[in-house]
């Protein structure tokens, strides 16, 4: 059976919508547009890169779904809806995707064609890019991807193809229903290699970097701001609302609320524990929502990792010795899941395993923390449990790491230094296995188990901390072709669980303040997937 998603099915009702922006009301609600189309957030740290192959962070993803456009995009709601490609099928075995692209520019003019895409693929794939997001041709199951990636084939073996400029066929190596929904991951982005190459690593400077979204780059000011504006040559221009859009990096929470509170700012987020109270005095501006996310400690296991961690019982005892529920209860305030396993309970055909220590009481749970412990030979009764634990600028993630650190210190005697570290920084003391333990989180690429489980595999590029069980890489193998992978992903869970590479701590919400004359947020997207595109500001 062919199965076509054509875009005439599920084009917005924007296609009439120039008559009434001209005149400036919404084309669809007939809202009076705010003159000031502005919009500007608060983002917590600078961006890694403007590369869609390079970057890695969740803020730079949402500034590269401006500048750049993926075959595939995402409604308000996560679901997917036709991007770069105006319609695509998928062949009877569903190894074979065809997608026809549609007429559209980038922002120099030049036209976007299949090559495009090519081009980006094979520059994802092939070692030389250095990309940490290599892996995800993997996770995709494009044909090749494992051994052009391992340099063991050359990246024109990928399994993509340009058909002609306007038609695109991938093959992967098993059925991915949730395909698609994979395309909405800024890796996947094309880029113009001509730009690329004529400008080489100053390409994605403003004046510079040249996209195929729905907004170009105007300026960036490293560790201040980053300001995009409509680009008159994308496909869609007559229909986007917003102008002009700017970041701002403000590492401190409560620093943006100020400025949200003195208008400076049209999204922030809520500062840890202030939810309640500030739902309660703005109930239409404060919203807690599931977002896709899951808030870690991390072990280094490596060689270079401290002794102490190489014994499992003394990271099961740092685990259990964790009180979650004080911590998004007394903490964060802000309708958190406290967890005790990796993947987001909320991600789509996830089964929530049955942990053990998940169940207990916390007294059991210290008791078993303790016990552990001194059998390890640590403790009030044996060698001092000296680490460091590492995190990332934010007032959220410090109070969170000191109340950790009070915890362990009073049911395990254990002396835990923290030390902070700009974002940047932060990453690359854990690419680099530069730490003892680090604050970590990892936001879902899309929405199915493996975007989690995955990145513990040993082949993994965001595996910072080296874990390494062969029976989990042979259960994500199997997950790919298996008929219910379900059963996969709650083992694999459960042998996190036995191992504990990791210490869970909590699940997202999306704890946002948002102005009244913001519409289109995407409050309802698990993703979080933002597009400017799609929101616009009415008149107050």
């Amino acid at each position: 059976m062919n199965i076509s998603i054509k875009a005439a099915l599920l084009c917005s009702a924007f296609a009439i919508a120039s008559p009434a922006l001209a005149a400036g009301t919404h084309p669809v609600t007939g809202e009076a547009l705010a003159d000031n189309q502005t919009y500007t957030y608060r983002m917590l740290d600078d961006v890694k890169s403007f590369d869609p192959q390079i970057n890695t962070d969740v803020e730079g993803s949402h500034i590269l779904r401006d500048l750049f456009e993926g075959l595939v995009n995402s409604d308000p709601q996560g679901n997917s809806v036709p991007g770069a490609a105006e319609s695509w099928e998928v062949s009877e075995d569903g190894l074979t995707y065809t997608f026809k692209l549609r007429d559209a520019k980038w922002s120099n003019g030049d036209p976007v064609t299949a090559g495009d895409f090519v081009y980006a693929w094979r520059r994802l794939a092939d070692p030389a890019t250095a990309s940490e997001y290599a892996w995800y041709m993997e996770l995709m199951g494009v044909e090749n991807a494992t051994k052009i990636v391992a340099g063991e084939m050359a990246p024109d073996t990928l399994g993509v193809t340009a058909l002609d400029d306007k038609t695109l066929e991938v093959k992967i190596d098993a059925p991915r229903p949730y395909f698609p929904g994979m395309l909405t991951h800024a890796s996947t982005f094309p880029v113009n290699q001509s730009v690329l190459e004529a400008h080489g690593n100053e390409w994605t400077k403003p004046g510079n970097l040249v996209g195929n979204g729905a907004y170009v780059l105007t300026d960036y000011v490293p560790g201040v701001k980053v300001t995009r504006e409509r680009n008159p040559m994308y496909w869609d221009n007559d229909n986007t609302i917003l102008d002009t859009v700017v970041a701002l990096v403000i590492n401190d929470e409560n620093i943006a609320l100020t400025r949200y509170d003195a208008g400076e700012v049209d999204k922030t987020e809520v500062p840890a524990g202030q939810y309640p109270a500030l739902k309660e005095k703005l109930p239409d501006e404060t919203y807690s929502t599931p977002r896709s996310c899951s808030y870690i400690y991390m072990f280094n296991l490596r060689e270079n990792g401290p002794e102490a961690l190489k014994d499992v019982r003394v990271r099961k005892a740092l685990s259990y010795a964790l009180n979650r529920d004080v911590i998004v209860d007394s903490i964060l305030k802000g309708g958190q899941y406290p967890s005790y396993n990796w993947t987001h309970q909320k991600t789509a055909g996830f089964e929530m395993p049955n942990i053990d220590y998940a169940t207990w009481t916390q007294d059991e749970r210290m008791a078993k923390a303790k016990e552990l412990l001194e059998e390890a030979g640590y403790g009030p009764g044996g060698k001092p449990l000296e680490l460091t634990l590492n995190y990332n600028t934010s007032e959220a993630h410090k109070k969170i790491a000191i109340a950790a650190t009070q915890m362990w210190k009073q049911t395990l005697g254990a002396n835990i230094t923290l030390a902070n570290f700009e974002w940047k920084v932060h990453l690359d003391k854990l690419r680099n296995g530069d730490f003892g333990m680090a604050r970590y989180a990892w936001c879902g690429d899309y929405n199915e188990p493996s975007t989690y489980t995955d990145l513990f595999t040993s082949t993994s590029g965001h595996n910072n901390g080296k874990y390494n069980n062969p029976e989990y890489d042979a259960l994500a193998k199997a997950a790919k072709t298996s008929a219910n992978p379900a059963e996969e992903y709650k083992q694999m869970e459960q042998l996190l669980a036995d191992d504990m590479p990791i210490v869970p701590v909590y699940q997202y919400t999306n704890v946002i303040m948002v102005k009244p004359d913001l519409k289109g947020f995407p409050f309802d997207d698990l993703m979080n997937n933002i597009y400017s595109r799609t929101m616009y500001k009415v008149a107050e």
